[in-house]
């Protein structure tokens, strides 16, 4: 928590101390109202005027109005604070989750990173703009009005204590009873929000296999036990109103019964002064109990935002398992890529991914990779990417050590295309335009170019607003072509000197796949391509073809060489062309 309050800025800090301000004269003026009581008191008892008693209801009054005015005040700077403090969290959560890479997100999970930047933020959020009012406000309470009742009467003073020492240990009961569950959940809500994330994602599945039921009872399980669980908090924390009041109610009670006795006992001369400390001992000490009942209330609090803060740093003090290097991209060779004995297992993984993976392309080079499903053809491309680090070996681009690279660089040097196309909300232009090259900014020209290229003009032409035509998110508005080929486009229009596309023309129909590609390779001559794929007909024009099996490589070279030579490709090619398409 203490982590977190450490990120205020110094503007913050001066609301907080102005805040405080109000706070003590808030304290001040509640304070100074209790005492306008003994004085009310003292008048009724010496029959005095009328008058003089409204004067003093009017202080009173006054006392009343100008704690309010404090307390909107103070409202004011604390929900000031607690709203910057979630604002400038919330963008270190966003950028850091940002800077992370695959193997980092997958620790926590996108449905827990979305928890924690937005529910885990905001309780912490709520501990700073009402919590930590009181847990100033509590304690200058408590202090003030005891130095005022600490010398009127040890029997008086003993029954505060007394009453105070109730509600500490009931508290300490109720808290020792809810803490844990409080601690739970927070990951309830990620598991809940896991399965919503999940219905969303797939719900044309879900539909399409009358699944609404089964995932339903999925959603119902997971909402039970939170559900279960909040109950079980709520109701244990509603023990402590009904405790406090009777406790306050039983100390007020205890004041007068105990007054009555001191008055009946004491000589006349005394009583007047004892009638008047018995009415504003009970104002005072009533000023104690509600700081108490403000405790109480920072103690339901508390243990949820700690949970959340506790959170929130997990995230933020996560060290980036791909760290930034120093290159800054700029070589005389273009194009050039090299993988030396490369290994690869993925964190949560025993077994190799990838084993002793060693080419190397020249610049204007077409390198291909196939093989079965899970051969290791995507993690080798994300390896090239420093989407996840090599266990063993190294990779160059352009002679330099990927790992030596500043990240934004390197990916200046790549047009990606992912296996599964992903389009954001917004236009034509502003999906095909997306991001920084590190060259110019990508106009006009460019993105219709990158669209005729990518075969896309026919149908973005044909939208309404063409290239501002709207994109809607996840490009759920198009189809599965139309997303491959946007997707290409945006590729292209970044002008990069390395070409990657992981099974990107797997949703394309033969005929546009063969115009797509031949204008591809016109386009991009001086530019190395990386094609990952399944169809043999996308990769036999490669200058390399590098064949996967379970992570190995079985056999590396043109199409004709594979076709002679490695019995893995031979298998995959006759199962998809004739002996006179392959040899045509």
């Amino acid at each position: 928590m203490f982590k977190l309050i450490k990120r205020l800025q110094i503007i913050d800090w001066l609301f907080f101390m102005l805040g405080v301000a109000f706070i003590v004269l808030q304290v001040w003026l509640d304070l100074k109202g209790v005492d306008y009581i003994r004085n009310i008191l003292q008048l009724i008892r010496e029959n005095g005027a009328i008058n003089k008693v409204l004067v003093q209801g009017a202080y009173m009054l006054a006392c009343s109005v100008f704690s309010l005015l404090g307390a909107i005040a103070c409202g004011y700077c604390f929900s000031l604070i607690s709203a910057r403090f979630a604002r400038n969290v919330r963008r270190e959560v966003y950028i850091k989750v940002q800077s992370m890479s695959m193997a980092d997100v997958k620790k926590f999970s996108v449905s827990s990173l979305i928890t924690r930047t937005t529910n885990d933020i905001m309780q912490v959020q709520t501990l700073i703009a009402v919590g930590l009012q009181m847990m100033i406000k509590a304690p200058v309470t408590a202090i003030w009005a005891i130095t005022k009742i600490a010398n009127k009467s040890w029997e008086w003073t003993t029954l505060t204590a007394g009453s105070i020492i109730t509600i500490l240990v009931g508290v300490s009961i109720i808290m020792a009873l809810v803490l844990p569950k409080f601690k739970k959940v927070q990951n309830y809500i990620d598991d809940l929000n896991n399965v919503i994330e999940e219905q969303l994602s797939g719900i044309r599945v879900v539909h399409a296999f009358n699944a609404e039921q089964y995932q339903e009872n999925k959603f119902e399980a997971k909402n039970q036990i939170l559900t279960k669980t909040l109950i079980f908090n709520q109701r244990t924390l509603g023990f402590m109103n009904p405790m406090m009041y009777l406790v306050m109610n039983f100390m007020s009670l205890g004041v007068y019964w105990i007054g009555a006795y001191l008055i009946n006992g004491a000589n006349p001369f005394a009583r007047g002064t004892l009638f008047d400390d018995m009415g504003t001992f009970n104002g005072y000490a009533s000023q104690v109990v509600s700081a108490f009942l403000m405790l109480v209330m920072i103690l339901i609090m508390l243990p949820r935002a700690s949970v959340s803060a506790g959170r929130i740093n997990q995230v933020l003090n996560t060290k980036n398992s791909i760290l930034d290097g120093t290159f800054n991209g700029i070589t005389k060779t273009k194009g050039v890529i090299e993988f030396r004995n490369v290994s690869f297992k993925y964190p949560d993984s025993d077994e190799l991914m990838l084993k002793n993976l060693s080419f190397k392309t020249k610049a204007g080079d077409t390198l291909a990779f196939i093989g079965s499903t899970g051969a290791g053809k995507t993690t080798a491309v994300n390896l090239l990417m420093r989407f996840y680090d090599c266990t063993q070996g190294e990779i160059l681009v352009d002679g330099i050590n990927v790992k030596d690279y500043q990240l934004a660089a390197l990916y200046n040097k790549i047009g990606y295309v992912p296996q599964r196309a992903v389009l954001f909300s917004g236009t034509v232009n502003d999906n095909v335009a997306f991001g920084d090259n590190g060259k110019q900014v990508i106009g006009e020209t460019q993105v219709k170019q990158a669209v005729a290229i990518a075969q896309s003009k026919d149908f973005v032409e044909k939208m309404e607003g063409a290239y501002q035509g709207n994109i809607a998110q996840g490009g759920t508005n198009l189809s599965g072509g139309q997303k491959q080929r946007l997707s290409i486009a945006r590729a292209v229009a970044r002008d990069p000197e390395i070409y990657i596309f992981d099974d990107s023309f797997s949703a394309l129909d033969y005929a546009t796949d063969y115009k797509l590609r031949t204008e591809l390779k016109r386009y991009t001559k001086d530019a190395t391509n990386i094609i990952v794929a399944q169809r043999i007909g996308t990769i036999m024009n490669a200058d390399t073809i590098v064949v996967l099996e379970k992570g190995e490589c079985v056999g590396i070279g043109t199409h004709q060489e594979l076709l002679k030579n490695c019995q893995t490709y031979q298998e995959i090619a006759y199962s998809q062309l004739s002996k006179e398409e392959l040899n045509g």
